[in-house]
């Protein structure tokens, strides 16, 4: 799932999924990729793929692999890989990744920076 704005999400790709229902707060951790569908707040430390789903409300400070944004995020997010703002997302915060796109139609509110992907040696 490279660039989800082509993609429909397709949940086997997930290992967890945090249902509509669910309101989480405190430390968000995980490896594997993570499809977040209802509201958290606190902070999320993954190495893996996060994304949040058009209905989801975040309000955390996010460090990731990739982060995909259809829902709402407020917070600074740091990637190591890429940050992807679609048309239906939100983000109110910082953001720094070697990659960032943002599509039309989204609304972003904070700084952003181009940090160097980071090769492995």
């Amino acid at each position: 799932m490279t660039d989800v704005h082509n993609d429909a999400l397709d949940l086997d790709d997930f290992d967890t999924i945090l249902s509509p229902d669910i309101e989480f707060s405190g430390l968000l951790t995980f490896e594997k990729s993570f499809l977040i569908r209802g509201k958290v707040s606190g902070e999320i430390a993954a190495t893996g793929l996060l994304v949040v789903d058009e209905q989801a409300v975040v309000e955390a400070n996010i460090r990731a692999g990739t982060v995909i944004i259809l829902g709402s995020v407020k917070g600074n997010i740091v990637a190591a890989e890429k940050v992807e703002v679609t048309s239906t997302g939100r983000l109110t915060g910082n953001v720094a990744a070697p990659d960032i796109h943002m599509e039309t139609g989204h609304y972003f509110n904070g700084r952003s920076t181009m940090t160097e992907k980071k090769h492995p040696e």
